[in-house]
Formats: structure tokens, sequence, C-alpha cells
């Protein structure tokens, strides 16, 4: 017998049987809670004071909100959360981590699933179940490698050339259109709606093993990924911007890509003011002068973010941004926003 299939007293089926449920921010009110939570100390009045914030980027007409997305809060509940921010016209563009678009949201459109378990779990007896494990949370390796051999297959149809991941996950996104298991992915949304996500680390994902894979079939006439041109475009939006805020879950690459931008448009030429508004949930020790946890005001000295509006909330992500995002879908600022439509000023 294969070591694969010496499965120990579990097997896969007792491992996968309690898919995460994503939380709904449209079945539930916050706004008591988030008032509630102002009047407090701590994390609970960071919370509020976020909460304040991004309703002031809703009612700013002028406003282009940015999301950025690093960790794996979409694979731990918050999927339709970031597909609702979409939806509701909340968000203008995201800037993510490959994993959190392609292996969590890309993944369950095709109808595969993350399940709760165990963090104190045996990890030999996992591996030997062919069971990755995020934390608390399980996903199916053998659904893993079938989402990498399925983005082999989209690039396999594209014309060879470079292409920004912008374009590549709109690709993704018309390729579920056709094909999802799972209505109402997050690219799926987003594709409906011409808001454009890019993924700077994009093949730190299950969309580097499918593009290695692309590249080794067509070893003459395959796409690439031009990660320096996705940054230009980045900027374009940023330029294009009568003003801008940020609402980023942890830190790392989409974090940094994002802020960037204003130094970029300097460098070119362009005269762009620091990010008006910003947010960050992290759980980060600032101390270590790690780029994922440097503050905002820090930020500011690098001239990418104005300090007059901005709040850090020290707090795992999942406990605190289903109350913001709540808080701001029924306070309803997003129905008076126009649609920035970004994706078509590439076309």
């Amino acid at each position: 017998m294969s070591e694969k299939k010496n499965l120990g007293h579990n097997t896969k089926k007792n491992f996968l049987n309690k898919p995460v449920e994503h939380i709904d921010i449209t079945s539930f009110d916050s706004r008591d809670i988030i008032s509630s939570m102002q009047k407090m100390s701590f994390v609970s009045r960071e919370t509020g004071n976020a909460a304040s914030i991004f309703n002031e980027m809703l009612k700013d007409k002028n406003c282009t909100i940015f999301l950025t997305l690093a960790g794996s809060t979409s694979a731990a509940g918050c999927m339709n959360i970031y597909k609702d921010m979409v939806k509701f016209n909340m968000v203008d563009a995201i800037v993510a981590t490959g994993a959190s678009i392609v292996d969590m949201d890309f993944f369950e459109g095709l109808g595969f699933k993350h399940y709760q378990g165990s963090q104190f779990q045996d990890d030999s007896e996992l591996r030997k179940n062919y069971i990755d494990r995020i934390y608390d949370t399980y996903i199916d390796e053998d659904e893993l490698q079938m989402c990498d051999k399925i983005i082999c297959e989209i690039a396999d149809k594209l014309p060879p050339k470079t292409y920004t991941s912008r374009e590549f996950i709109y690709e993704m996104g018309r390729y579920l259109k056709d094909n999802s298991k799972k209505k109402g992915s997050l690219i799926e949304t987003a594709f409906d709606n011409n808001v454009p996500i890019f993924c700077p680390a994009f093949t730190d994902s299950s969309a580097g093993f499918g593009l290695v894979m692309h590249q080794e079939k067509n070893p003459n006439k395959h796409i690439t990924i031009d990660s320096i041109r996705e940054f230009r475009e980045l900027t374009e939006i940023k330029i294009k911007s009568k003003n801008s805020g940020l609402f980023m879950i942890g830190g790392g690459v989409p974090k940094n890509f994002i802020q960037d931008t204003v130094i970029c448009a300097e460098l070119l030429g362009k005269e762009v003011d620091m990010h008006k508004y910003a947010i960050q949930i992290t759980v980060a020790d600032s101390r270590d002068g790690a780029c994922s946890s440097s503050t905002l005001k820090e930020a500011s000295s690098w001239g990418k973010v104005d300090i007059t509006k901005e709040q850090m909330v020290f707090a795992e992500a999942t406990s605190v941004l289903p109350l913001i995002a709540s808080d701001a879908y029924h306070k309803g600022e997003w129905k008076k926003r126009e649609r920035k439509n970004f994706s078509k000023i590439f076309s």
C-alpha cells in the first residue's frame, strides 16, 4: 500500500466533514454594537473608529476605495464579506495575495470547500490523508491540485503574450461565468462589476503551479505575468482618483503595493495626494520593523498615507471585520456611490 493510502485510524472523510460557512453581513445588523464599541476602549474603540472612517470613505463621492487582502480570512469564513463589498459598491479595486484569490476564492468557485478542523491535529496524519492545514482549517490537496490544473487550462487557451495578474484574473472570472459550481465568488462578482483585482505576487499560489505547468507544456509559446506593468496600471488608477482610501486586511505585499502607488505617481511627474483614509486590521507586531506591521503613521513619513483619518485595529480580522462591514452595509452610504468601473480603463 502506498504511503498516500496509509491513512492510519482516520480517513479523509473523517477530517473533511464540516465545511466552513461564510458569514453573511446582510443577515444581521451590527450598527448598535459598533455604536457601543465607539464608547469603549482598547480594540473595541479601534474597531468603532475604523467603522466610522470606512463610512466616511463611502460618503466621499470622490474617494476611490482600495481593498487589500493578505492572510487566510477568505478560507476562514470571510469570503462572502469581500464579495458583498464588491456587489454593494463598497470597493473600487482590490489588491490581494495570490492565495486569497486563487487557492481560496477561485477554489470555492470551482465547487470545492474549506473545512473546519483543529490546530492540534497530528500533521503527519493529515499529510498521509493528503490534507493541507491552515491553522484550524483543512483543504483537500487533491482538489487544490485540480485547481492548479484548471489554471493551466485557462492559460493554454489564451494567446501567448504577457499579461498582468489583473488581466489573467479577469479571464478566470470569464471562466467562472460559464463553469462555476458555486455562483457569487469574489472573482466572478468583480468580473460582473468591473472591479479590477491585482495580485502582485500572483505566482505565490495555485496560479504559480498552474502557470509553470502551462509553460512546461508550451515551451516556445506561452503566457507570462508582467508585475511591472500591473504596478503601472494600479498607479494609473491612483492618478485618476481625486482621493483614495485603503481598507487593509493584514499587511504584506498587497499593503505595500497599494501604498507605493503614491510614490510611483510622484516619480512619473504626476501630482497626487497621499491616501486620505486608511484602515488596517492586523495582529502583527510593529516593533521588529516588519513592512507588514508598519503603522499607518509610519507610512506617512514615506509620503504614502495621510494621518488625519487613519486607524490601526490590532485584532484578528475574522473577529472584527464582520462587524465593520455589516455596519457599513446597514448604514447604506454605498447606495449613493457611483461605480468607478476601473476595469474598463484598461480595455
